[in-house]
């Protein structure tokens, strides 16, 4: 039997999922005096006993259960686009903490594509002060691009990593500006967390905690305000009551089945998870699947392409050196009209462990299937390799989705169905970003060598927007159809932008937190 504080209390708020944004809610609402609970899947991680410089062992971190893919471009599910556990994907993300631009917010009506956000940059500007001030986001004196410039509450990080300069230098022989990318990494103590040490190991979790997660952050604040965290929790089903309200969920805990009520319902299970218990929570007045009278809920969510483009040097650069992500540049940010295709790409110098390089170039775009002889020297000269990575914006199409497939998992719950395929514009803005870090690597020094697929930051799926017709939530995430349901997390995303989405997750996140306290008696809280 599970040792509940609340095992027969209706709450204030049931939280599905711990991750960024999950983290966030929970403690700005626990602290503003709400009776909170947050059920997560996964394990409660301590960082010091479970986490290790091992890539297969952190493979863990991710979500590992079974997604059927599918589409001309199917993606790899796991560990590079979904956490698993409290803290969700901030426990393994790189860290980079961007901001969107005011562009992003206004796709349609700058470039005629995708659809304009029902909010803008300035909505969110005083949210994105925030959370960077709450975690002590550390990053250049100057940030030559977007709305913001700086300064950030920590200065840079130094120094570099071999890859980091490497990019520098080619980027300035090209004349392309670049700088220290802005990280949720700290540079100096903060709180009773330790400066970074250069470990390396940011995707396998942070030992010592210089690395930002709501797991070490603020789901700790939550649990001191008063929240129930409870991990290893599964939620199955959204529980209505007969006013066509949520009145809480239904969850698996050790394969016993439990209920949760509360007065409102919060979903931050990712682009993946919340599409797919709204779909799965069908019931005779909702026969679509929940808060999906629009029929958008799991349509047009949207990856990052993130082709990776590895280069040979004479030098040493040893890819395992230092945090993975120590230089960017977003000078291919916004719509060019020279270019053939329009919106764009963030470019990050990149850093790579042993197995991820390994995986990587085994099966390149370029060379094809690579093994034998052949990898083995190419793995003995690992040192030598450089690496930059894209960041590019993927845009929204509705046969890009997100189903229930009629396989069933552990739990007798349909599994989630990803189906996806580029578009043209995306696989131009491919082609042009391939081409710029191959530039830059030669620039360097270097040779290109492999072009590797890959993609990253899932979004989408659950859009927000004015219009009940063509959304899913309001732009607090506040779902058209069931008042008492919110969604807070990346599925809210209307467009992908070209820029890493942590940074807008939590602000979004926590702008959703103050409509929710400023509103409670009307959400009859």
């Amino acid at each position: 039997m599970m040792n509940r504080k609340y095992q027969s209390e209706v709450v204030d708020a049931v939280i599905v999922g711990a991750g960024a944004a999950g983290g966030v809610i929970a403690k700005e609402l626990s602290e503003a005096g709400m009776k909170v609970v947050v059920l997560d899947a996964g394990p409660m991680w301590d960082p010091q006993h479970d986490f290790a410089s091992d890539e297969l062992e952190m493979k863990r971190l991710g979500w590992q259960e079974t997604r059927i893919v599918d589409g001309q471009n199917p993606l790899q599910m796991g560990h590079n686009n979904s956490g698993r556990g409290i803290g969700g994907g901030t426990s393994h993300f790189t860290g980079v903490f961007l901001r969107f631009h005011d562009a992003d917010f206004k796709a349609r009506s700058l470039d005629g594509v995708a659809d304009d956000w029902p909010i803008e940059y300035e909505d969110l500007a005083p949210y994105y002060d925030k959370i960077e001030k709450e975690i002590a986001v550390s990053g250049p004196k100057h940030f030559p691009w977007g709305n913001f410039h700086g300064p950030y509450p920590y200065p840079e990080r130094e120094p570099l990593s071999p890859n980091a300069y490497m990019f520098q230098n080619g980027c300035a022989n090209l004349g392309i500006e670049s700088v220290v990318a802005p990280l949720a990494i700290l540079s100096a103590p903060f709180e009773d967390r330790p400066p970074c040490i250069n470990r390396g190991f940011c995707n396998q979790g942070c030992m010592p905690n210089a690395k930002f997660s709501t797991l070490i952050v603020h789901i700790p604040k939550a649990i001191s305000a008063g929240a129930e965290v409870l991990p290893n929790c599964m939620v199955t089903q959204i529980l209505m009551d007969r006013n066509g309200r949520a009145k809480g969920v239904e969850f698996i805990h050790e394969g016993k089945t439990y209920k949760q009520e509360a007065k409102l319902v919060i979903l931050s299970a990712f682009v993946v998870e919340t599409p797919r218990l709204l779909l799965n929570s069908f019931n005779a007045p909702f026969p679509n699947g929940l808060a999906n009278s629009s029929g958008w809920v799991g349509k047009a969510f949207m990856p990052h392409s993130s082709h990776d483009v590895y280069g040979k040097f004479d030098d040493e650069i040893r890819l395992y050196k230092g945090t993975p992500v120590l230089a960017t540049t977003q000078e291919f940010y916004r719509t060019n009209p020279k270019h053939d295709f329009v919106r764009g790409y963030t470019l990050h110098a990149h850093g790579a462990r042993p197995l991820e390089f390994i995986n990587g170039v085994s099966n390149s775009q370029n060379k094809g299937l690579l093994w034998g002889q052949a990898l083995r020297q190419v793995a003995l000269d690992y040192n030598y390799y450089g690496r930059v990575t894209l960041v590019g914006e993927v845009l929204p199409n509705e046969k890009n989705t997100i189903t229930l497939a009629d396989e069933k998992d552990e739990y007798g719950l349909p599994r989630a169905k990803v189906t996806f395929s580029y578009g043209e514009n995306d696989q131009k803005l491919i082609n042009h970003a391939v081409k710029k870090m191959s530039d830059i690597i030669e620039a360097a020094g270097g040779k290109p060598e492999f072009i590797v697929e890959d993609t990253a930051h899932l979004m989408g799926g659950c859009r927000m927007g004015n219009d009940p017709n063509t959304s899913v939530v309001n732009s607090f995430g506040q779902t058209h159809d069931i008042p008492n349901l919110f969604i807070s997390d990346a599925s809210i995303f209307v467009t992908s932008g070209g820029g890493n989405p942590t940074n807008t997750v939590m602000a979004l996140a926590a702008r959703t937190a103050d409509y929710i306290k400023d509103k409670a008696l009307t959400l009859e809280i």
